[in-house]
C-alpha cells in the first residue's frame, strides 16, 4: 500500500450458495479522490460495497482504511448512500438527522449546527419539522444525503447519488461532492451513469463477473485503450479528375497496429483531402460498453 492510498482491497472472495460473487479482487483508492466503482448488474459493486462497510464479511481477504485492518470502530470513518434510500417517514427531519449524527459519535451540540448548516445548503431549513413522508422524493434524497455526510466521514460511498435528481438538484448534489473532496473526503462513486465518472472521477476500477477486469486512473484507461485506434477526417473528392472536394467532411474510425493504420491513411488520401488524423480517445462508457461485451464473450 503507498502513503497515499486510503482504503486497500486485498484479495477479497465472496460467495453465496454456490455463487461466486467476487474472487479475489484487489485494488486501492488513493486518499483525496473520487473513485469510480463501475460494472454491469450483477458484476459484484453490492457485495463489495457491503464488505467495506461491514454489513457482511468476507470469505477470504482484508480491507485496510488508513492501513489498519477494518474494525467496527472504524465504521465512523464511513459514509455510506446506498442506492434503496432509507429513512424513518414518520420521523421529523431535523430529529431525524440529529438522531443519525448522535450515532456517528457527534455530540448534540456539534450535532445540532451541522445539521442546520446542511438544511441551509440544501435549501431544506423551511422543512426541518415536517415529517419525511411530506417531503417530496427529491427533499427526501437531499436528507438521505445530508445524514450521510454530517459525521464528515473520511471515506464517502455513494451508490447511484444522482437517482430520482431533477437537472437542478442533481448539480447541487455534485457540486457538494467536489466540495467535499476538495475538503479532502475520499469518495468512491458507484453508479451506471458513464458522464458521471467521465466528469467527477480521478480513478475507477470495474467489475464484471465478480472479478476485477480494469483498474487505474481515468487518464491512464482512456491512453490504454486509445492506443490501436485513430479518428481520421477527410473531404471526399467529387470526381476521378481530383479537381472539386466535397463541402461536409467525413469521418472514420481505423484500428489496427502501426502498418494497418498507414495502409488505411494511404488509401483516404487517395480518396480526398485528410484534413486530420489523431489517435482516438474513447469515452468511459465506450470503454465500459467494450469491456462488457469482450467479456461477455470471454465466459
Amino acid at each position: 500500500m503507498t502513503s497515499d492510498t486510503l482504503l486497500d482491497i486485498q484479495h477479497l472472495h465472496k460467495g453465496y450458495q454456490g455463487h461466486q460473487a467476487l474472487q479475489d479482487v484487489s485494488f486501492q483508492v488513493p486518499e483525496g479522490t473520487v473513485f469510480g466503482l463501475l460494472g454491469p448488474n450483477g458484476a459484484g459493486k453490492t457485495t463489495l460495497i457491503r464488505i467495506i462497510n461491514q454489513i457482511i464479511t468476507a470469505d477470504s481477504g482484508r480491507v485496510l482504511l488508513e492501513g489498519r485492518v477494518l474494525s467496527p470502530k472504524e465504521i465512523r470513518k464511513i459514509g455510506y448512500l446506498p442506492e434503496e434510500r432509507g429513512l424513518y417517514k414518520k420521523m421529523v427531519v431535523k430529529e431525524q438527522l440529529l438522531f443519525f449524527a448522535r450515532l456517528r459519535g457527534l455530540s448534540s451540540a456539534e450535532a445540532k449546527i451541522r445539521t442546520k448548516d446542511w438544511l441551509e445548503r440544501f435549501n431544506l431549513l423551511s422543512w426541518a419539522d415536517k415529517k419525511v413522508e411530506e417531503l417530496s422524493k427529491g427533499m427526501a434524497q437531499k436528507v438521505q444525503f445530508i445524514a450521510t455526510v454530517l459525521h464528515e466521514p473520511r471515506l464517502l460511498i455513494l451508490d447511484e447519488p444522482f437517482s430520482g435528481f431533477d437537472p437542478v438538484n442533481a448539480d447541487l448534489v455534485l457540486k457538494e461532492i467536489l466540495r467535499l473532496k476538495k475538503q479532502g473526503t475520499t469518495i468512491m462513486l458507484s453508479t451506471h451513469r458513464m458522464e458521471s465518472v467521465e466528469s467527477l472521477c480521478d480513478a475507477l476500477a470495474m467489475l464484471h463477473r465478480s472479478r476485477l477486469v480494469l483498474h487505474g486512473t481515468v487518464p491512464d484507461v482512456k491512453a490504454r485503450f486509445s492506443q490501436k485506434t485513430y479518428t481520421l477526417d477527410y473531404l471526399p473528392y467529387l470526381s476521378d479528375s481530383r479537381e472539386h472536394l466535397a463541402t461536409t467532411p467525413q469521418q472514420v474510425l481505423i484500428q489496427g497496429d502501426a502498418r494497418e493504420a498507414n495502409a488505411q491513411l494511404s488509401h483516404y488520401i487517395e480518396k480526398g483531402l485528410v484534413t486530420s488524423f489523431q489517435p482516438h480517445v474513447p469515452t468511459i462508457e465506450e470503454i465500459f460498453i467494450q469491456q462488457a461485451s469482450s467479456q461477455q464473450h470471454d465466459a
